[in-house]
């Protein structure tokens, strides 16, 4: 989210204060012109003084910040619920062994900052600290992994059951079997309305054959990609283990902070990677800068959290009530 600076004079056009000022000035001017001539003229003037004045006085310049720092918060509430929202979303969408996978490292991640609560990492305000936010932007690549491998494996479980390569030599061994119909067909001289009826015949299963082919290679792609989804996935698994280790056997904090922001920079040609995919382009984009700490916890994750423990039943407990 890029906030800019507000521009005060802008702001107080619309503000109240510029309200004010025009009802003490020309308000005032006009109802006193008629018995104070010299009224008419002072109003004025000191309108535009207040225009001159007004904007760059600390009371105005403190109103104006408040509201717009107010205005900016609601803002990234709401592009953070947003985000929250397509991330639940996400979640969902994932198998079950893949959405374990997730909360799994989001445990590591909490283990994380319970290690580093005594440190300068856990801060009076975590929600401003940019290495906490930086174990957001870990987990929401991870997450975008775990996605790509998920519509991967789908994919490949489709072109599976349908056995396209089976498909592929079929459709090769047909079209060269047609194919030496029709020259055997062309050589004996045969009817011109056979030879067209067969040519037209062959012509379609060959370009029956090219689409397979296409398949075929879009499949090669997905396990090729799949391959490299599950092996970046596991590599950042190990990475926020080993952030862990640090944090719990170190007290270091420039030891810890070192290693995120090489963990964090090791993902840059992952990001990009993920970016020049067409067929995810709608997972691009980074975590949003808002004024809140989004996190990374799922909802149905914090849900169970904070749900009591079952209390195990005594034996013999309903006999008793009898």
């Amino acid at each position: 989210m890029d906030f800019q600076p507000p521009k005060y004079r802008r702001e107080f056009f619309t503000s109240p204060h510029h309200a004010g000022l025009g009802l003490a000035t020309l308000g005032a001017g006009f109802i006193l012109g008629a018995a104070y001539p010299l009224a008419l003229l002072l109003a004025p003037a000191a309108y535009l003084l207040g225009w001159v004045y007004v904007p760059d006085m600390p009371f105005f310049r403190r109103w104006v910040d408040r509201r717009h720092a107010s205005a900016q918060l609601e803002a990234g509430r709401a592009e953070a619920a947003q985000f929250t929202k397509r991330r639940e979303e996400l979640l969902a969408q994932l198998s079950g062994f893949r959405r374990q996978n997730y909360r799994a490292l989001a445990d590591v991640c909490q283990d994380i900052e319970t290690a580093s609560a005594d440190q300068p990492l856990s801060s009076a305000d975590p929600a401003g600290d940019p290495r906490l936010r930086k174990l957001d932007e870990l987990m929401w690549t991870f997450l975008r992994l775990l996605t790509m491998g998920n519509s991967l494996d789908r994919f490949l479980e489709t072109e599976r059951r349908e056995e396209v390569p089976r498909l592929v030599q079929e459709g090769e061994e047909e079209v060269a079997g047609l194919s030496a119909e029709f020259e055997s067909l062309k050589a004996k001289g045969g009817e011109l309305g056979m030879i067209e009826a067969k040519e037209r015949f062959l012509s379609s299963r060959l370009e029956r054959l090219e689409v397979l082919r296409k398949r075929q290679q879009r499949i090669g792609q997905a396990q090729a990609n799949l391959q490299l989804v599950v092996s970046e996935q596991e590599r950042l698994e190990q990475q926020v283990k080993l952030l862990r280790a640090d944090a719990i056997a170190s007290k270091n904090a420039d030891t810890l902070t070192a290693r995120i922001d090489a963990t964090v920079e090791h993902l840059d040609q992952t990001n990009q990677w993920l970016a020049e995919m067409d067929e995810f382009k709608d997972l691009a984009g980074d975590l949003p800068a808002t004024p809140e700490r989004i996190g990374y916890a799922a909802a149905q994750a914090l849900a169970d959290r904070q749900m009591p423990p079952r209390l195990p039943r005594e034996p013999g407990r309903l006999k008793e009530k009898r």
